[in-house]
This record gives structure tokens, sequence and C-alpha cells, in this order.
């Protein structure tokens, strides 16, 4: 029986254009579903999920995770006591939240690796691309790792960012390496002041990223709140709890709004030809119109639980189109081939 992996490694060498092809496509479906992990690690997080399975890779001890309690050990709060923390009492909801978390954080490693043997068809015409991609399995890999420190150390705040932080630059990575690939084909619009645009949007960018660091303070604000036991589980106090963090990223997102609108119109000025460059800033400003949104109704409806990791995934995703804005701007010079 042939195994997958060799199929695909004969097809990839087979067709030169076929893996050409087959990596921009492959490409950004892994994009998409990077950013689905991110969405489901923030149900994770929001929904308190992240102790639903308090061992890893298994999960109490099983591939597949258990559906009821009868399917535990009759001791299983002894034998988990020090990992679950307190939360002896089985939640199957919670363990399968972070169950399927897992499973699409394991999916999506394998597309990774698809991504990379893909990249072979690109070994004599760009090789940056093949190293970007194996960068990309190296990264996902130590995010994988990083999400067991996180079960191990009982979600502790600093591990929990850092896996996010990760997150983003997997993202980042694999759209330079997909933008990388798809700037043969893909026509840019003239932009007059490309120069004065590309610095405005890397003070957006650097403002977004610092507006996303914020948030994850607030994040963790709130989680220590959730853990009071006297507050924690009336989540219409919580807002009223958090302190000058909440305030500077609220005051902050406006900052992030006016940047983003004072972009598109210098784009605007800037450009004869609505291309794909304009069509991604109106779609970021949409985006971040939204994500201010979904802010001001957290901070008012009582952090609803499935507002805060779409509130999240928006953020990274309005990272990531502002960073493809950047590089679609200067696609002569950073995608500049070495290996012609």
């Amino acid at each position: 029986m042939v195994s997958p992996i060799w199929f695909l490694l004969f097809i990839l060498s087979s067709s030169t254009a076929l893996s050409i092809m087959l990596f921009r496509k492959l490409g950004i479906v892994t994009i998409i579903t990077v950013y689905l992990l991110v969405l489901a690690g923030g149900i994770v997080r929001s929904t308190g999920s992240g102790m639903g399975c308090p061992d890893w890779p298994k999960c109490f001890g099983r591939y597949i995770p258990p559906t009821e309690v009868s399917q535990l050990p009759t001791n299983y709060q002894e034998i988990y006591a020090e990992k679950l923390h307190g939360e002896v009492v089985f939640n199957p909801v919670k363990t399968w939240i972070e169950y399927i978390n897992r499973l699409l954080g394991a999916f999506t490693g394998v597309l990774v690796l698809a991504v990379f043997f893909a990249s072979f068809a690109y070994w004599k015409k760009d090789r940056m691309l093949v190293w970007l991609s194996l960068l990309s399995v190296l990264l996902i890999g130590a995010n994988a790792v990083l999400g067991k420190f996180v079960v191990d150390s009982f979600l502790k705040p600093g591990v929990v960012t850092a896996h996010m932080m990760l997150a983003i630059l997997v993202v980042f990575v694999l759209l330079y390496a997909i933008a990388r690939a798809w700037s043969e084909v893909v026509e840019v619009e003239d932009v007059i002041n490309r120069v004065k645009v590309t610095r405005i949007i890397i003070v957006v960018l650097a403002c977004s990223i610092l507006q996303v660091l914020l948030g994850t303070q607030v994040r963790e604000a709130i989680d220590s709140i959730v853990a009071n036991p006297v507050f924690g589980y009336n989540r219409y106090t919580w807002i009223e709890q958090l302190g000058l963090s909440f305030y500077i990223h609220r005051s902050f997102s406006l900052v992030i709004l006016g940047l983003n609108g004072y972009l598109i119109l210098t784009l605007k000025k800037s450009i004869q030809q609505q291309g794909i460059v304009y069509k991604f800033m109106i779609a970021l400003v949409g985006l971040v119109i939204i994500e201010i949104l979904s802010g001001a109704l957290m901070a008012y409806f009582g952090v609803p639980a499935f507002l805060q990791p779409l509130h999240l995934t928006l953020a990274i995703i309005s990272l990531g189109i502002q960073f493809i804005v950047l590089l679609l701007l200067n696609s002569d010079t950073v995608f500049k081939r070495v290996n012609n």
C-alpha cells in the first residue's frame, strides 16, 4: 500500500507546474486554517476549557476523550488532582472544546508540512520559498510544544500570550511565502506616493501589534478576575474591575481606526486604478470597525463568551491584511528572486 506522503511526493516531482499551483492553493487553505486555529484557541480560553484535557497529548489518558464521567476511572479526581487545579468535576463540553482545538492544531501542522513539500517545486526558481516553508514547519512545531507548556503551567498568562504571539509569527511567515508565490501572477496597481504609503502602513502595523499586546494584558487581567471566587462568575462585574490596561486598550482602538482611515485616504489619492491593494484596504477598514464594535459590545454587555474569540480573530486577520498590503506595495523589492 502506497503511503499518502510518498504519493504526494510522487505527484510533486512529476509536474513542476502542478506543484507550483498546489503550493499557491494549499498555502491559502493553510493560512485560513491557521486563522481558524486562532479562533478555536480563543474559544478555548473564553469558555475556560483550557484544562478540559488535563494531560497532553492524550486527554484523560485517552486518544479519544470521554463523553461522560462513567468512562473515567472512579478515582480520576485523585489521579488528575494536581493537573486539574481544583476543576475536579468532569465537564465533557470543555473537554471536547479543548480536544477539537488540538485536532485542528494537528491538522494545521499536516497542512504546513504539505506546504513545505509543495515548495520543493521552487527549489531552482526561488529557494527562499523553500526556506520560508521550512521555517513555518519549525514554528508550528514549536507552538505545538508550547501548547504542552500551556497545559502544564495551568494556563500561565505569560505562556498563553507567547503561544498566541508565536501563532501570529506563523501567520506572517506563511503570508510572506504565499504572497511571494502569488506575486508572479497577481498584478498590483501603481501607487504614486509608494514610500509615503509604505511608511504609514508600517506605523499602522506596529500600532496594531501593540494593540494586540495591550489586548493580551486585558485578557490576562480578566483571567485573574475569573479566578476570584467572589466575582469570577459574574461577567457584568469584570469590566469595572479591570485596571489601566483596559482603558488604554479601549482608547487606543480609536487611534487604530484613525490611522487606518488616514491610510486608505492617502492610498486613494495615490492610485489611479483601484486594484488588489485598494480592495484589501477596504476590507481592512471594515474589519477594524467590526473589531471596535465587538470590543464595545463586550464592555457594555458583560463580556459575552462568543465575542471574545471573535474579537481576537478579527485583530489577527487585520494584522495579516496590513502585512499583505505592505508586501504588495513593495513587491518589486521584497519579492526579488535570488535564484534566477
